[in-house]
């Protein structure tokens, strides 16, 4: 199909593609990439900067037939590429099974998020990314190859984020456990001095915690607990610590809390706790801009020292900035490959000047701390500082060029990165 003026979910970015394809087979796929000299893979368009835009052409994936081949005795789940971790949670859960974590949004596609490190929260919870066992991605040649932990040379973490650079993934394996529920209960206003000072615990009390702030007064306005009920309840007294239980719903930005999932401590399946957000609304807030950066996780509390003088940067501009921890992961480019993270996360208005401002003072303040950027979201850090951030950055580059020599999955945001 011809390509007409197509943006981003957040309207942000406007694609410079020439064409978008949207082929409904992997045998398709194949054909497709063998003969486009150029192409981008498009996830579900849920990034914020210019990862998936091209010159070139743009494939979706969106039409490949759905997949989700349970192996019971393996414990791993195959699903088409294109696929919602939305659709995936469903059918999983439907089948008894489930994924050890979801992100907040699980409207994003499976090969997109993984392809951009994407996470969700918990001192015991990887990147998505670490979920997979497996991937099948069509080469430049436009052969299939599988990927997987007999695959030499450490190549499975090598592309299990892998920014759409070394081919076009159609199918994933992931690991799975059996269903569980989870329980979110949400306190509001817990103070700045309770954060600093019991941060560890708090974040720590619960399969799943986030802190949502403003940097403002009212300390972290919302900490949304998730306990798995098959583990021991929380034991941090957040109103002993000056909090207060929220009598209702509440929405970490300014949307109708019609689009939440269910908090108030009443437990539910696993697919429909995880996420923040329900799979049936639109997701978060819309016209925004986010910017992320994971730090290693002993940093955290001289991080939000350090950010809360922004206070006046953010108040016109910030929707709202969320805390989470992400355990270490072994993914050569996962924003938290090799340490133990905190996962600092910022929801703007859709104000790009502005925006770019204020990205700029907060790199410049997170300095001190190795802030790593996340892949999907807007930064102002350098190709020098990215190759600094992640160290197997330089050995990621060598391996694409061997894979792809003449470029064919190269972008301009690729170009730049991978010289």
């Amino acid at each position: 199909m011809a390509a007409t003026t197509r943006t981003n979910w957040a309207g942000n970015v406007t694609y410079g593609a020439s064409d978008l394809l949207s082929p409904t087979s992997v045998d398709e796929v194949r054909r497709v990439v063998a003969a486009t000299p150029r192409l981008t893979a498009l996830g579900s368009t849920h990034s914020f900067n210019r990862i998936a835009d091209t010159d070139a052409v743009q494939v979706t994936l969106a039409g490949l037939p759905p997949v989700l081949d349970v192996d019971a005795d393996r414990r791993v789940v195959r699903v088409a590429a294109g696929m919602t971790h939305a659709a995936v949670a469903a059918g999983l859960e439907a089948r008894g099974w489930a994924l050890a974590n979801l992100a907040s949004l699980p409207h994003i596609s499976v090969a997109g998020a993984v392809a951009t490190g994407t996470h969700g929260s918990g001192v015991r919870n990887p990147s998505l990314a670490h979920a997979v066992v497996g991937l099948e991605v069509v080469r430049a040649s436009g052969d299939v190859a599988w990927v997987d932990a007999s695959t030499p040379d450490d190549a499975l973490d090598a592309h299990r984020v892998a920014l759409g650079a070394l081919g076009v993934v159609t199918a994933v394996e992931l690991a799975i456990e059996p269903t569980f529920q989870v329980a979110t209960t949400v306190h509001l206003d817990l103070p700045w001095d309770a954060v600093l000072e019991h941060f560890d615990a708090v974040v720590s009390d619960a399969y799943s915690v986030s802190l949502f702030t403003s940097f403002d007064d009212r300390g972290a306005r919302q900490v949304w607990t998730k306990r798995r009920t098959d583990e021991p309840a929380p034991t941090v007294d957040l109103v002993a610590l000056g909090a207060r239980p929220a009598d209702g719903p509440v929405h970490p930005g300014e949307n109708d809390t019609a689009g939440v999932t269910e908090q108030g401590g009443v437990p539910g399946p696993w697919s429909e706790r995880l996420p923040h957000f329900r799979s049936t609304f639109t997701p978060s807030t819309g016209a925004e801009i986010q910017a992320e950066y994971l730090i290693p996780a002993s940093h955290a509390v001289a991080a939000l020292e350090a950010l809360r003088p922004l206070d006046p940067v953010f108040a016109p501009l910030l929707i709202a900035a969320e805390v989470r921890t992400i355990a270490a992961d072994t993914a050569w480019l996962a924003p938290s490959s090799g340490r133990q993270s905190v996962g600092l996360h910022f929801t703007f208005r859709r104000d790009a000047e502005a925006v770019a401002a204020a990205v700029a003072r907060i790199e410049d303040v997170l300095a001190p701390f190795d802030p790593r950027p996340h892949w999907g979201k807007v930064s102002a850090a350098g190709v020098e500082r990215l190759h600094e951030a992640y160290p197997r950055l330089g050995d990621f580059a060598a391996l694409a060029r061997d894979l792809d020599p003449t470029g064919r999955f190269r972008n301009a945001y690729l170009a730049r990165l991978l010289p």
